[in-house]
């Protein structure tokens, strides 16, 4: 099995996304964070690679065949803290109105990112040998005949310490994350569809932790393909990467933020992963995501920042959602 990927840049990968989704061809892909490279070919392309993935079915696994170890060593509270204030710097001086903010966490662990995989319980699956695995409970884009769909997913709370999810739907501050995130995503996708209609706001989903399950809120977004995108999933996704909901709002004005505030590279977490089965073209925002270089495992996490943020809060809220899915 050969474990070198043939990386492309992301303008091949459009190219022959285009090529393929016209051909209804079916491929599956992954694209970095800044929308610059990553790799793209057929599912049994795929397999030769040792590419592993299940995009969609959240199929439920069977349990480790030995008890997890997973220590985390995040950056220091203080380091943390400098970020946030940065950030929230920006926030007041009217360049941004809310910025996801991430940082590196280092974990030990006993279990390799191909075992972790292999029994993780998400929608989005993933897994590039030597390099790193993903388990996401968010979809960027679904995409079957000319609709398209999205479901922004922006606000978390311990289901521990939060019985009920209202306890989510009426927080100010993840209210306001939220709804900013909403109008993000619908305006991206006006670039390439109209009409555009919200059709669920604010629905709340459990997911499963190994450390206790979180409340996790989100929205359905969806239009009707302009002519010129119909087919086009390359053209698409060079309209809208990267993605809102890991970025900010304005975007534009967000990212530079991020990259000054941030001082590491993000590289494939928050970008994006799919699957095009000949109809069904159904993508995930590659969050939840642990990365391997020469022995060292990483886990890299955040959440959106706005004027209401509380910085011990945000903190909590990055250790918390390095977890294992299972």
């Amino acid at each position: 099995m050969n474990s070198a990927i043939p990386w492309m840049s992301f303008e091949q990968i459009c190219s022959t996304m285009d090529e393929m989704g016209n051909s209804q061809k079916p491929f599956v892909f992954f694209v970095d964070y800044k929308a610059k490279f990553g790799w793209i070919g057929t599912p049994e392309e795929a397999q030769v690679l040792g590419i592993k993935y299940d995009i969609g079915s959240n199929t439920h696994v069977s349990k480790a065949n030995k008890t997890p170890i997973f220590n985390k060593i995040p950056i220091s509270e203080a380091s943390y803290f400098e970020k946030f204030n940065q950030v929230q710097k920006s926030i007041r001086r009217g360049d941004s109105f809310l910025i996801n903010l991430t940082a590196p966490t280092q974990i030990e662990s006993n279990m390799s990112i191909e075992e972790i995989y292999t029994i993780a319980q998400a929608r989005y699956k993933l897994l590039v040998p030597q390099h790193f695995t993903v388990f996401s409970p968010e979809c960027f884009i679904q995409i079957e005949a000319n609709k398209i769909k999205s479901f922004p997913m922006k606000g978390t709370l311990a289901v521990a310490n939060h019985s009920s999810p209202d306890n989510l739907m009426n927080d100010v501050k993840e209210q306001a994350e939220h709804a900013t995130i909403v109008d993000l995503i619908r305006n991206d996708l006006s670039q390439v569809a109209f009409p555009i209609q919200v059709e669920k706001y604010k629905f709340i989903d459990q997911v499963k932790t190994h450390e206790g399950d979180l409340w996790q809120m989100s929205s359905l977004i969806s239009g009707e393909l302009l002519d010129e995108f119909t087919g086009n999933f390359g053209k698409i996704l060079s309209q809208l990467l990267p993605a809102g909901s890991i970025s900010g709002a304005p975007k534009s004005a967000t990212l530079k933020i991020i990259d000054e505030v941030e001082a590491y590279s993000r590289g494939f977490y928050t970008g994006i992963m799919g699957l095009f089965d000949g109809h069904l073209f159904d993508s995930g925002v590659m969050i939840r995501y642990i990365e391997t270089r020469e022995n060292q495992m990483t886990y890299k996490s955040g959440g959106g920042i706005t004027a209401f943020s509380d910085a011990k809060k945000e903190y909590q809220e990055l250790i918390q959602k390095v977890y294992l899915p299972f």
